[in-house]
């Protein structure tokens, strides 16, 4: 469902950007007095698109991001049916054929108002696409204060590692292919990426495999962590699980917990 919720933000969005850059074509040229607006106009909704191309690679978007994206697709249908009345009416100001002095004089004026309004339109949708992104701004930069005053290190979604992995489907096959890569016996690290949607049961399946392997090694560390983590809590939190004599609580800064782990590790093995 929110995959669907962002396609349909960013897809709406598509035809708005391809009618814009049509707009400053020639076959438009009389419309060259408002480049400028339509230029800053199609600049807000590419910085606006780039945020939905950001939200689009995320697993589950929040209910703010999911509000936003809904107002930015309403957004974009304002925009594309004032745009197709733009172009509507340059083309039947083309067909029109005026005839005699008073009638060339009428539809000089009639054109000079029409390059007005669709300034003036262009001008106002402009407004709202600004109102959208500062929105999206002062939400995010909210965010951001929050997470720094009290930083989360456990994602909410770190409690589904402990469900039962019989209730999900088909994990035997990629829990088997993870276990068969990490535990080969080339001395070497290794990386392995668990990918997909959300509530896949990524992080459970990740959990079996360290269950499954931990005996193996003396010195290991599990954990799941938030969108915007508090780096050094998680590189305490680790330390903590490899030096079970750390009691953490200090006031130790990111790059005196990393020496502190390079150091506990040299030359361990396992």
């Amino acid at each position: 469902m929110e995959d669907a919720v962002v396609s349909a933000a960013t897809g709406a969005m598509g035809p708005v950007m391809g009618k814009l850059v049509a707009l400053l074509g020639d076959e438009y040229r009389r419309l060259r007095s408002i480049h400028t607006e339509i230029k800053s106009l199609t600049r807000e909704l590419e910085t606006i698109d780039a945020f939905l191309e950001n939200m689009a690679e995320a697993e589950d978007p929040n209910p703010q991001d999911k509000a936003w994206m809904k107002e930015v697709r309403e957004l974009s249908y304002d925009v594309e049916d004032n745009l197709d009345e733009f172009m509507a009416r340059v083309i039947a100001d083309k067909s029109s054929k005026p005839d005699g002095l008073v009638d060339n004089i009428k539809s000089k004026l009639k054109r000079l108002k029409a390059r007005h309004e669709i300034a003036k339109a262009i001008e106002d949708l402009k407004k709202q696409a600004m109102e959208v992104s500062q929105r999206n701004k002062r939400y995010r930069d909210h965010a951001m204060s929050n997470t720094s005053r009290s930083p989360k290190i456990v994602d909410p979604r770190a409690l589904a590692i402990f469900e039962d992995v019989s209730k999900l489907v088909g994990v035997d096959g990629p829990k088997k292919e993870l276990l068969q890569r990490l535990a080969d016996d080339q001395q070497q690290t290794k990386l392995v990426a668990i990918v997909g949607f959300g509530g896949l049961g990524k992080t459970t399946i990740a959990n079996q495999v360290y269950q499954e392997l931990k005996g193996q090694f003396q010195y290991r560390a599990f954990l799941s962590v938030s969108r915007n983590p508090d780096i050094v809590n998680v590189m305490s939190n680790i330390y903590g699980q490899l030096n079970h004599g750390y009691s953490g609580g200090g006031t130790e800064n990111l790059q005196t917990l990393l020496a502190k782990i390079l150091e506990f590790l040299q030359n361990k093995s396992t």
